[in-house]
């Protein structure tokens, strides 16, 4: 298909996609002004990629915009507009428009001096990649593709309408966009926009933790994140802003069946992804998940020891790497849900490799369900997509004792309320039996009876005032 059938079918696909858009745009149109579909809009539908949110571009400036868009909109907000977009929202859709951009950067800070411009060649030019700078003005039904954005989507190439070297000197922010759409869409980076990305690595710390934060979140939501965070690795941005992942290549599996913990890693996050997908195929994908599977290893580094006769071990590199992974989140300013959770798995992923060939007793098994709490089902997840042997049979033997290890879990539940395990007695009826009010030792005999609890499953109620009273006179507490 050559280009000029191509624009056209583009045109075409991107009315059919978007009647508002031609509403819309006549309501401009009678104002005196231009309205342009661009951006992420077109590249998206080009793909065949169905989006809910549509953006656009125009000559006219914020303040008639939000004229023109009032009372067509079914709601409206101006809230950047201060950067020159206004949205609306019709028909259940999401609109951006933006006024043509001109911005100037000084090179230094995080912001750009907002200026607006007066033609769309200038806006394209101003943006991230050519595959996100082409347009379609939709009064004339005309497509713009002043930098061969067509031919790079085509050809799947990330690539700049300015030099790389400028583009990225603005935003900085831009090189973490080179990965997450290497991510998202399947693209590979032109050369020498691997080339700026290498040499400005070092730019990338101009920019907020919190926008930085939203890239890395993109990317790792992506169906296959592994060729955006290679990219990353390979251009020294890893080592910016998630330095413990290619930290990772120093280390080599204690198994020997990986290049190094890094590789084994973006295996292991694959395999969390295939999981999840199918496990859940309809739900949104799982951030914490695809965190904690990239982060699970990040301790082997600081806990190597060679062991005599070539072999390798990284005792207790779950604790140290829990402790790793909450650092770096939180100096990316992840949620603390989300710190809290990830650091949780990584802390207990390599708790199943003592359960042998099921030797664990009941009380094992409470205890691990207990302690992922509401995590169990992602620890399932990502104990299982850590098993990347390329031995089939010691892979289908971890698989199998797993199954052995849900299956117990299960037969559990349904004798006991695994999910919510408290001790047989509460906070009044110790207090009342041991004749004490509350204080710390009422804690440390509810700590007792939720640990016996654990032991040998539910009590009795005699039976737990018993072990209560006997616990007591030992520790010398209460009127037993």
């Amino acid at each position: 298909m050559n280009d000029v059938v191509a624009k056209e079918n583009a045109v075409v696909e991107l009315m059919r996609l978007s009647p508002l858009a031609d509403e819309l745009a006549e309501r401009f149109a009678r104002a005196g002004h231009r309205l342009y579909l661009v951006g992420g809009s077109v590249r998206d539908a080009l793909l065949g990629r169905r989006s809910g949110d549509l953006d656009f571009t125009t000559d006219a400036r914020p303040d008639r915009v939000l004229k023109i868009v009032s009372e067509w909109g079914d709601a409206v907000w101006d809230v950047g507009i201060a950067f020159g977009t206004v949205g609306v929202t019709k028909k259940g859709m999401q609109l951006e428009i933006t006024t043509f951009r001109a911005d100037s950067y000084d090179r230094v800070g995080r912001n750009p001096e907002v200026t607006f411009g007066d033609s769309i060649e200038g806006d394209l030019l101003r943006r991230d990649f050519t595959v996100n700078a082409m347009a379609v003005e939709l009064a004339s039904k005309t497509f713009i593709d002043p930098h061969d954005g067509l031919s790079a989507l085509r050809e799947k190439v990330l690539d700049t309408p300015a030099t790389p070297q400028e583009s990225f000197a603005d935003d900085p922010l831009r090189m973490l966009r080179a990965a997450r759409f290497a991510a998202q869409l399947g693209f590979t980076a032109a050369p020498r926009v691997v080339d700026a990305m290498t040499s400005m690595a070092g730019e990338i710390d101009r920019i907020t933790a919190e926008r930085v934060q939203a890239e890395l979140s993109k990317l790792l939501l992506a169906d296959d994140p592994r060729p955006g965070l290679e990219l990353l690795v390979d251009t020294g941005l890893g080592d910016r802003v998630l330095p413990e992942v290619p930290g990772m290549r120093l280390a080599i599996d204690e198994h020997h069946q990986h290049k190094d913990v890094y590789q084994h890693s973006l295996t292991v996050l694959a395999q969390a992804i295939d999981l999840e997908k199918s496990h859940e195929p309809t739900s949104e994908p799982d951030l914490i998940l695809r965190l904690a599977a990239l982060l699970h290893d990040v301790g082997k580094p600081a806990t190597r020891e060679f062991q005599p006769g070539g072999g390798v071990s990284f005792h207790h590199h779950e604790v140290v790497g829990a402790r790793m992974a909450r650092k770096r989140l939180r100096a990316l300013k992840f949620s603390k849900e989300i710190i809290d959770d990830v650091s949780q798995l990584v802390f207990l992923h390599l708790r199943f490799h003592g359960y042998g060939k099921g030797e664990w007793t009941d009380s094992a098994v409470r205890r691990y369900v207990t302690d992922a709490g509401p995590l169990l089902t992602r620890l399932h997840k990502l104990v299982r997509a850590d098993c990347t042997t390329r031995n089939r049979k010691k892979a289908a033997a971890l698989q199998s004792t797993y199954d052995d290890l849900e299956a117990r879990i299960a037969a559990l539940k349904a004798k006991e309320d695994l999910d919510r395990v408290r001790p047989d007695l509460n906070g009044e009826q110790i207090m009342e039996l041991l004749g004490i009010r509350p204080g710390p030792d009422v804690g440390k005999a509810w700590k007792f009876l939720k640990e016996l609890r654990l032991d040998r499953g539910p009590l009795e109620h005699d039976d737990a005032v018993a072990e209560l009273k006997k616990w007591a006179a030992e520790q010398g507490i209460g009127n037993s």
